[in-house]
């Protein structure tokens, strides 16, 4: 067998254990799980009504075009129904990218600790990823606009970033897209944009009718609490649209999905709810990692990045015995560990397990 040679030595997916894994291993009663950025306050109560009207459709291929979703979806945001497009996942629409404009030698700029599928996407189609530091945890859109030669066929903002949690404002972000040259794409990958609350954030969705190049992802998998179900969605203009379509397989999101989507999207009143819990959580771990003395990333998504001041995966796996399970590993900050915002229990649990591991690390040294 002869795969693609540029594919050979690219790393593997590497899952965290499911949650049951981990209370048979460490003989625990209960696990928290604060790593994924999941909603710890579950879906919209309208989801099961929806997905029980389609367990009698089981048999059946979903739509395709996903027609009444994309119906729904239209007139939440005030655009066109051609302008959308729907994946399994965000996480999907950024591989769809990646095979409709990357040919091997093609250049693609991003953030040098962004949102990884980013990168990973550009390997596989042979694309030359060209990462540009973080400053001071956010993008620095300069630096990225001397970064667009041309080779560059897409530039990616992920905000708020993944894993740090930062934004760009509405006015740094039109600056950029006025200089970003009209060929290259810009995704502006929006997945946490629910959970913001900062006045200077920008809508992205907003600016699509003055930047024509600019594409939007959103996920339903964050604030609205379907990440197990798979379906997100960009919207941009019809040509950039159609052209990700024509590279899109034909039943990529499912009835069962399409159904909860349309069902949560309608639901504002269960946004908003978990919007003010999550800012809530926010100013509670701020406040504590203050009181530890921790250094961390401004949050505006439902996680906050903190520095620990020592290893992260020791921390990780100190946290991981006491039953709380976090992210860790991060090349460029490999003293930090990414917390998501749980609930109020949870993030109490959290700090207890976190001041007791930080406390048996300095009577260690």
């Amino acid at each position: 067998m002869l795969p693609k040679p540029h594919i050979v030595n690219l790393p593997v997916y590497q899952p965290g254990k499911p949650i049951e894994e981990v209370k048979r291993e460490l003989g625990l009663q209960e696990v928290i799980k604060l790593a994924s950025n999941e909603n710890p306050y579950g879906c919209s109560p309208r989801v099961r009504a929806a997905i029980e009207s389609e367990l009698a459709n089981i048999s059946l291929y979903p739509d395709g075009s996903a027609a009444e979703l994309t119906e729904v979806l239209a007139g939440h945001h005030g655009v066109n129904r051609d302008q959308i497009i729907f994946g399994c996942g965000s996480d999907e629409i950024i591989a769809l990218i990646a095979r409709a404009f990357f040919l091997p030698g093609d250049e693609t700029v991003m953030a040098d600790a962004t949102f990884s599928v980013y990168k990973s996407n550009a390997d596989i189609e042979g694309a030359v990823s060209i990462e540009v530091p973080l400053l001071d945890g956010t993008h620095d859109l300069d630096a990225m606009l001397g970064k667009i030669g041309a080779k560059t066929k897409v530039v990616w903002v992920c905000n708020p970033n993944n894993p740090t949690g930062t934004i760009v404002s509405d006015c740094e972000l039109k600056s950029f897209l006025d200089q970003v040259p009209d060929h290259v794409l810009v995704v502006l990958d929006e997945a946490y944009a629910e959970y913001v609350t900062d006045p200077e954030y920008s809508d992205g969705i907003k600016l699509l009718s003055k930047y024509p190049n600019l594409i939007v992802l959103r996920t339903f998998s964050k604030i609205y609490g379907l990440a197990s179900l798979r379906i997100g969605y960009g919207i941009g203009q019809p040509g950039v649209i159609k052209l990700i379509n024509q590279v899109r397989e034909p039943f990529n999101t499912s009835r069962i999905a399409q159904a909860a989507a349309k069902a949560s999207i309608i639901d504002h009143g269960f946004v908003a709810d978990c919007r003010a819990k999550n800012r809530d959580g926010i100013l509670y771990l701020n406040e504590q990692f203050d009181r530890l003395q921790l250094p961390y990333f401004p949050a505006h998504g439902n996680f906050i990045m903190v520095d620990v001041k020592t290893p992260a995966v020791e921390i990780f796996q100190s946290l991981l015995k006491l039953g709380v399970i976090v992210r860790a590993g991060f090349p460029k900050y490999r003293n930090h560990i990414r917390v998501t915002v749980g609930s109020t229990d949870q993030n109490a649990k959290f700090i207890a397990a976190l001041e007791n591991v930080l406390s048996e690390q300095g009577a260690r040294v």
